[in-house]
């Protein structure tokens, strides 16, 4: 019990999203392995003093006798019929257990080969943070050319409606919702993960019935057709279950490549080229820079000379011209209180668009000044021209940034990050100066619980080996139980390639597990040879008993485990997938860590316990009854 506990220790000091993610699971199986095992010396004798009390007849009769007088139920057939085919299955056991321990040498290489072929097969596992959840939701964002009025990106997103719809059979399309333009006013973008910078960007949130197709199969269908068929538009998929948006932070994609600095110019030619080169990456998609600088605009040059003339500043022609074209909501809003139901309403007021049509409209503008003098034309105190600038400007830690997103599809979010990382290694010499690269999002979270994750991992079998240490008072004992941890990590790793599951978050819990599980099954097999040993036995007769003997406890610790896991490996249910790689990693692990404790730990018993274990029992028992000769305690070499 506290083996398969100590090992969750190292997960209560994590911080930051691993915390999160790991710390609930871990005191879960702690608080529960605890619960287990005060029942365990409490109520289970209790229950089988009252309930087994016939049990006690047969076993003093014999199991043999007692089946031949012909008093058994279909319970007891039942188990003598499994007992008499384990005998079997156990005698077959003992004697590749007997060939294994004459053939220790090939048995032990071909265990290292094993394992060692494991670790590079885990090079083509993958890494991703999180497991993909089907939520049946997609959330398409759907940019048009800069400068697009509203109206206009009404009537394209009607378009691209009616594709979406050709595209989803009609009995899984549950409705579709558009989201076009910017808020009016009162919501800060900051708090949103949306990534509309303009009247004609927006998102097509698409929900599916209960009853769908794989949603990943319809994004990349979507993906494949849009493009083509609506050439001026650009498309990209944001998250759009809320696990996938709070792993992100609040950014639009799982990658974030920035782009800082301040020569904005040079930096966005620099954005564009590792926006070209991410689009080649295999598993590389909705590859965009988040920021455009085509956005079309109507400058207003201010002549100060007359304006100063006249008692008006740039500040009162520029609140004149919002409140003309964009009512006074924004600077000076106004309430007005219905007498009838008691409810207020907020008053704007704005000249009509279609009045505001060329630039003599536009000069015709009244301007007045804030503290109510005379009243002017725009054209008396300003020219107007055509221009371009940013759409929208991002900063991180205060400076001005351009960023490349990019999501994954069809490969491991750790293998599209590495080749990510080669391109930017690539680009920075070519920067401009104090220019630099920043590598962020779901990727950064990713690498930095992996690195405490494993720093907890390497914790944890410490914890685990000094714990049998003082357990065992020895420095052996515990480093031979622990020649099993190589055989579960070997198994995760062929299980997650097998089952095509990448290393994330809920695959290395799962390895965490399983270490606790092996170590507990191999502490009874040295307990057990350490017993022999101390008959009489040599090292070898006491490696086969100790294997032949707990080869029942063991096998039913793994089975339960793993028929316990099957369901969730399997990722049956709604939202399954994300626990789906924790059952795969604990079922291989406990695969072929049973096989190891059952024949590698019996045979490295067998080479390095060359003496037998000092019985501290019985040490402890003759000091206690020897006379006492003056000289003081005596301690063992």
């Amino acid at each position: 019990t506290l083996a398969i506990s100590i090992v969750f220790v190292p997960v209560l000091l994590l911080t930051g999203a691993a915390k999160y993610l790991f710390t609930p699971l871990a005191m879960a199986v702690v608080f529960a392995m605890m619960a287990s095992y005060f029942l365990s010396r409490t109520l289970v004798p209790t229950m089988v003093h009252y309930l087994l009390r016939s049990e006690i007849e047969v076993y003093a009769q014999g199991e043999e006798e007692h089946a031949a007088a012909g008093s058994t139920g279909i319970i007891w057939r039942i188990h003598h019929g499994f007992n008499r085919q384990f005998e079997k299955i156990r005698n077959r056991y003992k004697s590749a257990l007997s060939w294994s321990l004459d053939r220790r040498g090939l048995v032990a290489s071909l265990f290292g080969v094993f394992c060692l072929g494991s670790i590079a097969l885990g090079m083509l596992v993958g890494e991703d943070f999180f497991p993909y959840i089907d939520s049946g939701q997609m959330r398409l964002h759907v940019r048009t050319p800069q400068g697009t009025r509203i109206e206009d990106a009404e009537q394209m997103f009607g378009r691209v409606e009616e594709e979406i719809k050709r595209q989803i059979p009609r009995d899984e399309l549950f409705t579709i919702l558009d989201n076009i333009g910017l808020p009016s006013g009162g919501i800060n973008l900051a708090f949103s993960d949306s990534a509309s910078i303009g009247t004609g960007d927006g998102e097509i949130l698409i929900a599916l019935n209960k009853k769908h197709g794989p949603t990943q199969e319809y994004t990349r269908k979507l993906r494949n057709v849009l493009r083509p068929k609506f050439p001026d538009l650009t498309f990209f998929f944001q998250p759009a279950n809320i696990t996938n948006q709070i792993l992100n932070f609040g950014l639009p994609a799982p990658i974030d490549i920035q782009v800082v600095g301040r020569d904005a110019k040079n930096n966005y030619k620099v954005a564009k080229e590792i926006e070209r080169r991410v689009s080649l990456i295999p598993g590389a998609v909705d590859v965009h820079i988040h920021q455009e600088i085509d956005y079309p605009e109507i400058r207003v040059n201010v002549d100060r000379t007359k304006a100063d003339q006249v008692g008006i500043t740039q500040r009162d022609v520029a609140n004149s011209l919002l409140i003309s074209l964009s009512s006074s909501g924004q600077t000076a809003p106004n309430q007005w209180l219905n007498p009838a139901n008691g409810v207020n309403y907020q008053v704007a007021v704005q000249t009509p668009q279609y009045r505001i049509d060329t630039f003599d409209a536009l000069q015709r503008t009244p301007i007045s000044s804030a503290t109510g003098g005379n009243t002017q034309l725009l054209s008396n105190l300003a020219t107007l021209g055509r221009g371009t600038s940013t759409a929208v400007v991002n900063h991180y830690n205060v400076q001005p940034v351009f960023d490349v997103y990019a999501n994954v599809d069809e490969r491991d979010l750790g293998g599209v990050a590495g080749e990510i990382r080669k391109i930017m290694k690539d680009v920075t010499p070519h920067l401009p100066k104090a220019a630099f690269l920043e590598l962020r999002g779901q990727v950064e979270t990713m690498r930095s619980s992996f690195v405490r994750l494993g720093i907890g991992l390497i914790f944890a079998i410490v914890l685990v080996y000094m714990l049998i240490v003082v357990n065992f008072q020895s420095w052996l004992d515990p480093f031979i139980i622990l020649l099993a941890l190589p055989g579960a990590l070997s198994g995760i790793i062929w299980m997650l390639f097998v089952t095509q599951t990448t290393f994330n978050v809920p695959s290395l819990m799962g390895a965490i597990m399983c270490i606790g599980v092996a170590t507990a099954n191999s502490i009874l097999v040295v307990t057990f040879a350490n017993d022999e040993r101390m008959e009489g036995k040599n090292a070898i007769e006491a490696a086969l008993s100790a294997g032949y003997t707990r080869i029942r406890p063991v096998t039913m610790t793994a089975l339960a485990m793993i028929i316990g896991m099957t369901p969730m490996a399997l990722g049956l249910g709604e939202g399954g997938e994300q626990n789906a790689p924790l059952g795969r990693a604990v079922i291989g692990g406990l695969v072929v860590a049973t096989f190891a404790t059952l024949f590698f730990v019996p045979i490295a018993y067998s080479y390095l316990r060359k003496t037998a274990p000092v019985d501290m029992d019985r040490q402890i028992d003759e000091e206690a009854h020897a006379p006492n000769t003056g000289n003081g305690p005596r301690f063992n070499a």
